[in-house]
């Protein structure tokens, strides 16, 4: 490892406190990946850095971390070991060193690329529909993220994203709002952020950044938990803040909800806490009150949820194989054995990711349960 690389693996591990690191192993009990897999140990990761040992630049289970925040709710030393790997898988890209081949090809993350141009120009409205109303420009904005994307990309899982726009609009229409949605919108760059590929998110970020100004909107709202942490905590960082408040759709609606007339006809349901929205945010009640505010609903609580929640097993498109499978089905049978008749998210890749292992022919009976997104159960409850 050169003087150069050294200098700033240093700076790395002050700015997340993994001087700290006393080596306990709570960190490794509770990561979704360490519990699988034998080899996957993130103390053992930061042991590797804080020695500067040049291995940790190449060990390609630097790319299997979830960035889900679970090690970062047991460490009593304050330690941010999911931060650290995002800083360092920057830092891996900065030195072209890459030990990772996405899934589905790089397909996804190619997109993202393309949006980062300024030059690029998108038919980003094809899924308004006429009954649904929406401006140009406006006091309230709705962020839609990648769900026309999606849409496209996993049309063979039976996903139906796009009908989470729709949904929000259809709700922010009933509220009375006819919010502002950009016809040339761009990914939020999250993936790219938690990839290390800094310059791309930057970007996107300068891109979008421009375009919400420029629709004179007051308040940004989103029905994605990675959109949100994205446009709320990342953007300030890394390039600057919104001129608006940026709201995720549960927030909005808890605040709102007393103004829909919601009715489901008596469903048992269970909540899937985002990690973007949950630990990394620290957004827990509101989707729950909206839930609560739904007649003849019932909230069935997994063992595992709120702070300590586990996340649907794959982040940033990163990875995807059978360790993120394992985690899924868990998950799944988790919220079965609840007694609920549905598991509820309010982020778009829970529900692909969660609906791909429902794909699998092989997924236990005791895994199958129906997954629906947080908007659109509002909206199918709507009076």
């Amino acid at each position: 490892m050169n003087r150069q690389t050294g200098e700033m693996l240093k700076v790395i591990l002050r700015k997340r406190r993994a001087y700290n690191c006393i080596e306990c192993g709570k960190c490794s009990s509770v990561c979704p990946i360490g519990i699988l897999n034998g080899r996957y140990y993130p103390r053992i990761i930061l042991r590797k850095a804080v020695h500067e040992n040049p291995d940790v630049m190449h060990d390609g289970l630097l790319w299997s971390c979830l960035n889900c925040g679970l090690c970062d709710q047991v460490c009593e030393l304050d330690v941010r070991f999911y931060e650290f790997i995002k800083d360092l898988r920057a830092e891996c890209r900065n030195q072209g060193i890459e030990e990772i081949v996405p899934p589905h090809g790089g397909g996804l993350h190619a997109w993202m690329g393309l949006m980062a141009s300024p030059e690029l120009k998108q038919n980003r409205l094809d899924w308004i529909t006429d009954e649904l109303k929406y401006r140009e420009k406006g006091d309230v904005l709705y962020f839609v993220g990648c769900l026309p994307y999606y849409d496209r990309f996993f049309d063979s899982l039976a996903a139906d994203v796009l009908n989470i726009a729709r949904s929000t609009v259809k709700i922010l229409n009933t509220l009375g709002i006819e919010p502002a949605v950009m016809d040339n919108e761009r990914c939020c760059g999250h993936d790219f952020l938690w990839g290390g590929n800094i310059e791309d998110f930057k970007r996107l970020a300068e891109i979008n950044i421009n375009a919400i100004r420029n629709t004179g909107a007051k308040t940004v709202v989103t029905a994605c938990a990675e959109c949100y942490h994205t446009l709320k905590k990342d953007y300030p960082e890394h390039v600057g803040k919104l001129d608006a408040e940026v709201l995720h759709l549960s927030q909005y609606l808890a605040g709102n909800v007393s103004d829909l007339s919601l009715n489901d006809g008596e469903k048992r349901i269970s909540f899937q806490d985002p990690c973007r929205l949950g630990r990394l945010s620290g957004i827990y009640e509101e989707p729950r009150e909206i839930i609560a505010a739904i007649k003849g609903a019932e909230l069935c609580e997994m063992k595992r949820n709120r702070a300590n929640a586990v996340c649907c097993g794959t982040s940033g498109w990163l990875s995807c194989g059978t360790y993120s499978k394992q985690i899924q089905t868990a998950r799944l049978k988790e919220a079965k054995k609840t007694g609920a008749e549905m598991l509820v998210t309010s982020c778009p890749k829970c529900q692909i990711h969660f609906k791909c292992a429902l794909s699998d022919e092989k997924t236990e009976p005791e895994a199958r349960i129906e997954i629906q997104d947080l908007a659109t159960l509002v909206a199918e409850c709507m009076q």
